[in-house]
């Protein structure tokens, strides 16, 4: 059965049916026809293709002369389905023979594992034909960071935190998707919320939380108060008033240490990684920093860094 998930990617594509053109343009670097219009045009497809072959949405692109150029085919796949490697082709062949244009399958896979598994060549029988689909994963989807770029890009910043929230540098990315929910109806940010949310890991929620609690309880106005409502209402317990009274209590010592903490071992491991040996003294120096400021410094200078002391100066 669809997942919440699923069918909020596809409805986005729905309700913006000229994203697809302009991210295989974009990020796919495909080159697609000059077209007047995007459409969608699922209800067509249910009277082409059997009920057992159904794809999630198709879009036609039309020139201004109201001429067909290409349909694309659009599957949103969260999971590897061995049977996608049949119906994938079987969508692409009725649909070409049926509309007499071009036809592609565009996978939207935020998972790298099943994008990469997506964009395998489908070989239709002997080596003598394949369907090659083209894939939009966390490969080809970029990490956007700035909030700026996520309110005019808020459907691709979706995707990005989606494809990156859980990566090193996935609470920035998430950070700005929400900043771009701002601009939102209620409805549509919360759906796109929740869909970024269930998408994160419990090490990536726990610091979205901890983040809040303490921008929150610091004044620093980083999320809109719309924003705040709508974590509040997904049940993000770390903006709760009775746990933000528990920190203000104590705990907030503890969400700050442990951001300390994990800035303090990213830190050593790539000191590691970059074969640079610290001193009994420089470990102390490290471990007793509390400067958030500083250890990302710190983290900064490894790039390049030859020795302990060009790292810490």
């Amino acid at each position: 059965m669809p997942t919440l998930e699923h069918n909020a990617l596809v409805e986005m594509f729905r309700e913006h049916p000229e994203l697809a053109p302009r991210l295989l343009a974009t990020l796919l670097h495909v080159e697609v026809p000059p077209h007047a219009s995007v459409a969608v045009v699922e209800s067509s497809l249910d009277q082409l293709i059997p009920v057992e072959y159904r794809a999630d949405l198709v879009l036609e692109l039309r020139d201004e002369r109201d001429a067909l150029v290409l349909a694309i085919v659009l599957e949103v796949q969260r999971d590897v389905d061995p049977d996608k490697k049949y119906s994938w082709p079987a969508y692409v062949a009725v649909v070409r023979a049926r509309k007499r244009c071009d036809t592609i399958v565009l996978v939207v896979a935020p998972d790298a594992g099943v994008a990469a598994w997506a964009a395998e060549a489908i070989d239709l029988g002997l080596g003598r034909g394949h369907v090659a689909p083209l894939v939009l994963g966390p490969a080809v989807v970029p990490e956007i960071t700035d909030p700026a770029d996520a309110e005019k890009e808020t459907e691709l910043a979706v995707l990005s935190a989606v494809a990156h929230g859980n990566e090193p540098s996935g609470l920035t990315v998430v950070q700005a998707a929400l900043a771009g929910l701002v601009r939102l109806d209620q409805a549509h940010a919360m759906v796109y919320f929740q869909v970024i949310w269930n998408g994160l890991r419990e090490p990536m929620r726990q610091a979205l939380e901890a983040l809040v609690m303490e921008r929150q309880i610091e004044g620093e106005a980083t999320f809109p108060p719309s924003l705040q409502r709508l974590m509040d209402r997904c049940k993000l317990e770390g903006v709760r008033e009775g746990r933000l009274e528990g920190v203000r209590e104590g705990r907030l010592e503890g969400v700050r240490e442990g951001r300390l903490a994990g800035k303090r071992d990213t830190l050593l491991r790539l000191l590691a990684r970059a074969g640079i040996a610290l001193t009994e003294d420089e470990s102390a120096r490290v471990q007793a920093c509390t400067d958030v400021a500083t250890l990302d410094r710190w983290i900064e200078n490894v790039l390049g860094a030859k020795t302990a002391a060009e790292v810490l100066s």
